[in-house]
């Protein structure tokens, strides 16, 4: 995989600081109508939306593309006491950058964990979004987060011990081109909240699903469009890891925002 372009849109960097104390990282890119977007477990903004231009072709497209570093990811704090990571604790914290900033008329997306978190923020009605964009997710890993914490705590437990080639292996792979903090990803995983299908079905905002046609990682995307009451399934290529280093991703992004 090859990066694009550097980005012509300058990106800022800011800080803030979350109801327990945190020191949280937020970037920034763009200016107009404000987009939130919220990156995938191990990963972070840079990976996720800047590196591979997606962030650009939204900036053009007229929005403030404003992208957090998660809790234990990026810039932002990785503490390693457990209590940082108390349960819906990245719903937290995304609804208070969005508190902090002031925003009131803006769109949300995220992708894989990013994406269970949008979820979990219209679940909970803390955020009110025009529009909602889910990549990268599936009606299981809405369900049923134990399976997929349980999986990567595994990965972080037993670091150098994974067979070649094995989903552990490249997922620890990842992990490690990061340089992400594996005491502080194991006490987030005690964060995850399964959802319920009556609560999925409550959601009142225009949802798109957007997800690889050959990532099953967190089950049927499409399931979990029909199951919205104004869910729309999208499909782009690639699969779970590489479908983030597709332009179609960021495509997909804009038209949706933008129809």
């Amino acid at each position: 995989m090859t990066d694009l372009p550097l980005v012509a849109a300058p990106l800022t960097t800011h800080f803030f600081t979350a109801e327990d104390g945190a020191r949280l990282a937020w970037h920034e890119m763009g200016v107009g109508r404000p987009l939130v977007l919220i990156h995938g477990l191990f990963s972070s903004a840079h990976i996720n939306w800047i590196k591979y231009g997606h962030a650009r072709v939204l900036a053009e497209a007229g929005f403030r593309v404003i992208m957090p570093d998660l809790r234990a990811h990026g810039e932002s704090a990785a503490p390693h006491d457990p209590a940082a990571y108390p349960l819906d604790v990245l719903a937290d914290d995304a609804v208070a950058l969005i508190r902090h900033l002031g925003l009131t008329d803006y769109d949300l997306g995220g992708y894989s964990l990013g994406g269970r978190t949008v979820l979990r923020m219209m679940i909970r009605g803390t955020v009110s979004p025009r529009r909602a964009m889910v990549l990268g997710m599936g009606l299981a890993g809405m369900l049923d987060t134990g399976h997929r914490a349980a999986f990567f705590r595994e990965v972080l437990s037993h670091l150098g011990t994974h067979p070649q080639g094995s989903e552990a292996w490249r997922a620890e792979a990842f992990f490690k081109t990061t340089g992400g903090d594996a005491t502080a990803l194991i006490g987030l995983l005690g964060s995850f909240v399964d959802s319920h299908e009556a609560e999925l079905k409550a959601i009142p905002y225009p949802t798109a699903v957007i997800c690889g046609t050959e990532d099953q990682d967190n089950g049927s995307a499409e399931a979990l469009a029909r199951l919205l009451p104004q869910g729309r399934y999208m499909s782009m290529p690639g699969n779970h890891m590489n479908a983030v280093a597709k332009p179609e991703m960021g495509r997909a992004m804009r038209d949706f925002l933008l129809a």
